[in-house]
């Protein structure tokens, strides 16, 4: 494709849907299996729907917020949406009420699409508290209820009214330009209330072309992708829809998280997006399955591990080595990538940064894992590793016609045509972010290696600054922290503080089969005060700290049997923890580990890593 001359997202879609026909185009479950929509139907549907929204009185420029998890329908509606001239706000089923009022109050959004009942009641009480009283059109079929202020109509209905208006489809798909906006996709707000990125349909397809230009070096053909990330979240909006249309791949859309190991070997992916925290769960689960295993396989695996490993570092191997390395090959890494679908080709990470280990652990595997950086406001991909060199520390150098410099304090800034277009209805927060020549401000510190590659080193904002006034990064010493088996989540905390201490999750399944083998209550509440359970995460702290510059050691903890969640809001529906939400729950409890430590000093004992 030329993406130079696409002129915007709905003219892309619909010139494919010419091009590819009775082609299977999105796959859902029905019944147990998996059953495929063509391009033609597909097509027929987006326009059916717009012309019913332009009856329903979505006009240029109009905001529908868009509600739903990943199905065909979620593609229909956004797409529908810009070829009926609106722009789609995409919200996040994970959404309170709250959320959704600020969302429909922020965007001033004229109706909402919801997809089930569950959701709508959600939605409801949001659209009575906005004084615009939003139209809500439900894609499942609902039972009869009574209204009040607010009109419901089912998808069809919606459909059902614009068949006797006029088509205006084809003509305002041809005067919308390059530069419009797209869509308006609220930032996660890992540090304050979310803010409207406005996106225009360069930016997403400035990204296409991007990660056509690295992505062709496997040999793109016919691709397959598994739909699991939110499609609300611009990482999957741009990765897992649009790029897809642009290459006219099939897109399977996965159950859920429970069923996604099996919908790998039903869907049989060749191109699959996800975030860390998924990789580091996919990890988790080999590694336990592994340990649960024959004894022999465990060691044929292990041994994968350790001369994959090897041989990523280039470290030197004897002759023996290399053709064990090679054996493995069939005894052990044919099978990982028979449970990824057999025909995998590449696993691209984003959204927030892997841990150097968990992607050893794959690229040991022969995992392909092509580690990315970006945020919504650039589309949202800046920079990504190239199959053919790839970077495990690093995200890879800056995609095609992305301009990328390192300021003096340490800040990445970015310019090109995958910069946003500024914060809906928020000039002071814009002309904060976007200075002089276009350059967007991306909050994320970092630097480039000999080689182009750019390492990130942290959030700006997350940067911890010790009393000393040295920079902590807490991510990369969460990282570690997680990694070990006894530890689910971890946020370190010590700004303006002596020395670091942390709010540690146990990871729940571990401490289950420990209190098992000792004897111990397996209730996490009751687990979490026993001194023989805390020992042993104290211990599992040092192993952390051995491999710690002194000012990055733990040297105090406190755990929590909840763990952070989107439900309690303590993490983004994309799994990055909302620190200061954190904060606001367990500051007390962290401020108070410096006074413990206080009292224990006065007392002339000292631990380097003990529990509250």
């Amino acid at each position: 494709m030329d993406y130079a001359s696409v002129r915007n997202l709905t003219a892309m879609f619909f010139d494919q849907a010419k091009r590819l026909g009775d082609k299977p185009f999105l796959w859902e479950k029905q019944n147990g299996v998996y059953v495929s929509r063509s391009w033609r139907r597909v097509a027929e549907q987006i326009r059916e729907l717009a012309r019913g929204l332009r009856a329903l009185g979505i006009g240029r420029g109009d905001r529908v917020l868009l509600v739903s998890e990943n199905r065909p329908e979620w593609l229909i509606a956004d797409i529908a949406i810009m070829a009926a001239g609106g722009i789609t706000v995409p919200a996040f089923t994970t959404n309170t009420c709250p959320d959704h009022q600020h969302l429909l109050n922020n965007s001033g959004a004229k109706a909402v699409i919801v997809s089930s009942r569950n959701l709508l009641e959600k939605v409801l009480p949001a659209a009575w508290q906005v004084p615009q009283n939003p139209l809500i059109i439900v894609m499942e079929p609902l039972p009869p209820r009574q209204q009040s202020g607010v009109t419901v109509l089912p998808w069809e209905q919606a459909v059902a009214a614009g068949r006797e208006a006029p088509d205006e489809i084809d003509r305002i798909i041809a005067e919308t330009a390059r530069d419009d906006t797209a869509c308006l996709i609220y930032t996660s707000g890992t540090g304050g209330a979310p803010k409207g990125v406005m996106t225009h349909h360069g930016a997403i397809i400035h990204n296409c072309m991007g990660a056509y230009d690295v992505l062709c070096e496997l040999g793109l053909a016919d691709e397959v992708f598994l739909s699991f990330l939110p499609l609300s979240h611009s990482y999957e909006h741009t990765a897992g829809q649009f790029f897809p249309i642009s290459l006219g791949a099939q897109i399977y859309y996965a159950e859920g998280a429970d069923t996604l190991a099996a919908n790998m070997l039903e869907a049989r992916p060749t191109i699959m997006t996800a975030v860390p925290r998924l990789y580091e769960m996919m990890r988790l689960r080999i590694l336990r399955g592994i340990e649960r295993g024959d004894e022999r396989k465990r060691r044929f695996f292990m041994r994968a591990l350790e001369l994959g490993g090897k041989a990523y570092e280039r470290q030197r191997m004897s002759l023996r080595e290399r053709l064990e390395n090679w054996a493995l090959d069939f005894l052990v890494r044919r099978k990982v990538k028979q449970r990824f679908g057999g025909r995998l080709k590449a696993m691209v990470s984003g959204g927030a940064p892997l841990n150097y280990e968990v992607g050893l652990f794959f690229t040991a595997l022969g995992v392909r894992i092509l580690q990315g950086y970006g945020q919504t406001e650039t589309g949202p991909v800046i920079a990504v590793n190239r199959p053919g060199k790839v970077k495990l520390h690093a995200v890879g150098p800056p995609m095609k016609e992305v301009d990328l410099r390192i300021a003096p304090d340490g800040e990445i800034l970015v310019r090109g045509e995958l910069v946003m277009q500024g914060y809906w209805g928020n000039p002071e927060a814009t002309a904060q972010t976007i200075t002089d020549g276009r350059w967007l401000h991306t909050g994320d510190m970092g630097e480039l290696d000999e080689d182009g590659h750019l390492v990130i080193t942290d959030r700006k904002k997350d940067i911890i600054v010790n009393s000393g006034g040295d920079n902590i990064s807490p991510q990369r010493i969460e990282g570690f922290l997680t990694l070990q088996p006894e530890i689910a989540q971890a946020m370190a905390y010590g700004d303006r503080r002596p020395h670091l201490v942390a709010l540690l999750v146990p990871d729940a399944e571990w401490a289950q089969s420990w209190a098992r083998q000792n004897d111990k209550p397996q209730e996490l509440e009751q687990l979490i005060e026993d001194a023989d359970f805390r020992r042993v995460i104290a211990n599992a702290v040092e192993r952390v700290n051995t491999n710690l510059s002194p000012l990055e050691k733990i040297r105090r903890f406190t755990m929590i049997p909840e763990p952070f969640s989107v439900a309690n809001e303590m993490m983004t529906p994309t799994l990055k923890i909302r620190r200061h939400i954190i904060r606001q729950h367990y500051g007390d409890r962290l401020e108070a580990l410096y006074n413990e430590r206080r009292r224990r000093s006065r007392g002339g004992e000292e631990e380097a890593a003990a529990g509250e």
